[in-house]
């Protein structure tokens, strides 16, 4: 088995993160969803768990909040970090990095409504 990661946000309206995220294509798994949280599906190995900032708190003893990561995603082409970084401005997102091309990549960031950053990238092959 491949080892997975849950990303845990927290966020000020659960509901509004659920359907920022479906806009983006990543589905909402109900049987890890409760008024607390909800379980969003990026991929068999990749989750974000988005957690309402009351219950967050008691998760991690009233740690303060802030950019304290960036997500980094991979995806399958240019267009398809085009895609999404359009999607997810469009669903209410705002810029958090300007394009960028190199050699070897291409990508875009986007904030989702609370201000999680997510750096969409596609690496080139020779």
């Amino acid at each position: 088995m491949a080892t997975q990661i849950f990303v845990n946000l927290p966020v000020s309206d659960l509901e509004r993160s659920i359907k920022f995220y479906a806009a983006l294509g990543w589905a909402h798994n109900p049987e890890f969803t409760d008024d607390n949280a909800s379980a969003i599906v990026i991929s068999e190995e990749i989750y974000l768990m988005v957690v309402s900032e009351e219950f967050f708190a008691t998760m991690t003893k009233g740690a303060a909040r802030g950019t304290e990561t960036v997500v980094a995603l991979s995806v399958e082409s240019k267009e398809k970090v085009d895609e999404l970084a359009d999607t997810a401005l469009a669903s209410g997102g705002a810029v958090s990095s300007d394009p960028t091309e190199e050699s070897f990549m291409y990508g875009r960031g986007f904030a989702d409504p609370d201000g999680h950053r997510f750096e969409l990238v596609h690496m080139f092959t020779a």
